[in-house]
């Protein structure tokens, strides 16, 4: 068994989106992806990145991902990680890969001195809830999830909201 887990390379956004709609499909929520592989090249690997995938291969094959960007805590007064996703593909799940990966952040974020790798969990993903508990994550129970997008994000912009 051979698990490596590294960088997604400039080329590669047609396997990174690839792995986001099977993502979407395992949440049920396919029909919120937009994005295309000209977008996911351009948030990878465009001038000044500011989003970053690392791969799993298992035996040299792309089993799973996670796409992250940099954050910043005002109370810590430090960056961290926010982990947007974390994939693995069905077939290979059980073999730690998506503990790896979340270790490999971890990682990151203790060799730059950042003060935490924070993430999103959907409340029905009994299974990921429970992994996530097991790995020594807090659910914040208290905080709620706001967004604003679409036409009320148009709206907020021209202050007519």
């Amino acid at each position: 068994m051979s698990l490596t887990i590294r960088r997604a390379r400039p080329g590669e956004a047609g396997l990174v989106l690839s792995l986001v709609r099977e993502l979407a499909a395992y949440e049920k929520l396919s029909h919120e992806v937009e994005a295309t592989e000209a977008d996911i090249a351009d948030a990878l690997f465009g001038d000044n990145p500011r989003l970053f995938c690392d791969i799993a291969e298992w035996e040299g094959e792309p089993v799973g991902f996670a796409v992250w960007f940099i954050n910043f805590s005002t109370f810590s007064g430090r960056s961290g990680i926010y982990l947007e996703d974390l994939f693995v593909r069905p077939v290979q799940r059980g073999k730690g890969i998506g503990k790896a990966l979340l270790a490999h952040l971890a990682g990151e974020c203790v060799a730059k001195g950042w003060s935490r790798l924070q993430w999103a969990v959907l409340d029905w993903n009994t299974p990921s809830i429970e992994f996530y508990k097991s790995i020594g994550a807090v659910l914040m129970d208290e905080w709620t999830i706001c967004r604003v997008t679409g036409p009320a994000l148009a709206a907020l912009a021209e202050g007519t909201r």
